[in-house]
C-alpha cells in the first residue's frame, strides 16, 4: 500500500463518526437553505402540488386498501393462533400471550413495509414528473455551493438521450432491486435469523434506491454510468448511508412525504457539493465550461 493510499484510509477512518452524523442532518440543512433562498421556492412549489396529486392517488388506490388487508391478515392470524392454543394442554396456555405478541409484530412489520412501498412509489412518480424543476433546483444549489455549474452536452439530440438515459436508469434500479430481492427471498427461508436478515436487507435495498434517486441530479448532469453512481454511493459511506435511511423514513411517513421529495432532492445535492464534488470532481472540472 502506497503512502497516499494509507493517508486516504486514515482520513476516511477519521471521517467515519463525522460522516455518520452529517449524512443524517442533510435534510435539515436542506430546509435551512431553502428558507434562506427564496429564488429556490419556484422550483419546489409546483413539484409539491404534483406530489399532492400523486400522494392522494396512492393513498386512495394503495395505502387504504393495503392497511385494510393487513388488518384482515392480523385478525385471521390471531384467530388461527387461538385455535391452535385451544387444542394444547392447559399448562401451555401461556403461549396465548406469545401468539398475541407475534401477531402484533407481524402486523407492525407489514404496515411498515406498506408505508415504505408507498413512499418508494411516491418518490418514483414524484421524481419523474417533477424532474424538470428538480434539475433546475439542483443546478441552482450547485451554483450557490460551488460558484458554478459544469456544462456538458447540449442540444436537441441531448433531450432524446436524456429520456433514454432516464428510462435506462429506472430499469437498472428495478433489476438491481429484483436481483437483491431474490437473494433475500432465499435468505428468508433459512430457519432462525433468516426473516430478520431479509427484513433488514429489504430496508437496505429501499434506502439504496432512495439514495440513488436523491443524488441523481448532480451525478446525471455529469453523464455517469449506473455502476459509477453506485460506486459513489458506496464510496460516500457512512454519510450516504445515514442520509439514505433518514430520507427513506421521511418519504415513508404519510403526509410528510408530500414535502419530503423536494427536501431530499435538495439534501442530496448539498451532500454532493459538500462531500463528493471536492473529492471526485473539483480537480477534473476546473477547466470545463460553466454557466
Amino acid at each position: 500500500m502506497t503512502e497516499k493510499s494509507r493517508d486516504n484510509w486514515f482520513y476516511r477512518l477519521l471521517d467515519l463518526p463525522v460522516g455518520f452524523v452529517a449524512g443524517a442532518l442533510y435534510p435539515l440543512k436542506a430546509i435551512a437553505i431553502i428558507s434562506r433562498n427564496r429564488q429556490l421556492w419556484g422550483y419546489i412549489l409546483f413539484p409539491i402540488l404534483l406530489n399532492l396529486v400523486v400522494g392522494v392517488g396512492l393513498y386512495i388506490g394503495l395505502l387504504r386498501p393495503g392497511l385494510t388487508r393487513v388488518e384482515d391478515l392480523a385478525v385471521a392470524l390471531d384467530t388461527q393462533i387461538s385455535t391452535w392454543i385451544a387444542n394444547l394442554p392447559a399448562w401451555l396456555g401461556w403461549l396465548d400471550v406469545t401468539g398475541e405478541v407475534l401477531g402484533w409484530f407481524l402486523q407492525a412489520f407489514l404496515v411498515v413495509g406498506l408505508l415504505i412501498a408507498t413512499g418508494l412509489l411516491l418518490v418514483q412518480f414524484g421524481a419523474i414528473l417533477g424532474s424538470p424543476w428538480y434539475g433546475q433546483l439542483s443546478e441552482e444549489l450547485e451554483k450557490l455551493k460551488t460558484g458554478k455549474v459544469t456544462t456538458y452536452e447540449q442540444g436537441l439530440l441531448v433531450i432524446f438521450k436524456d429520456i433514454w438515459r432516464a428510462l435506462a436508469f429506472e430499469v437498472k434500479k428495478l433489476l438491481l432491486a429484483l436481483g437483491l430481492g431474490m437473494l433475500l427471498f432465499l435468505v428468508n427461508g433459512v430457519p432462525g435469523l433468516g426473516t430478520l436478515v431479509a427484513g433488514i436487507g429489504g430496508v437496505a435495498i429501499a434506502a439504496l434506491i432512495v439514495c440513488l434517486d436523491f443524488l441523481d441530479a448532480p451525478l446525471e448532469r455529469r453523464r455517469l454510468r449506473f455502476r459509477d453512481k453506485l460506486k459513489i454511493v458506496f464510496g460516500g459511506l457512512p454519510a450516504t448511508g445515514t442520509f439514505s435511511v433518514v430520507s427513506l423514513v421521511l418519504v415513508s411517513l404519510p403526509f410528510v412525504n408530500l414535502l419530503a421529495v423536494p427536501i431530499c432532492v435538495t439534501a442530496g445535492t448539498l451532500l454532493f457539493c459538500d462531500r463528493i464534488y471536492p473529492r471526485r470532481f473539483a480537480a477534473k472540472e476546473e477547466d470545463r465550461p460553466s454557466n
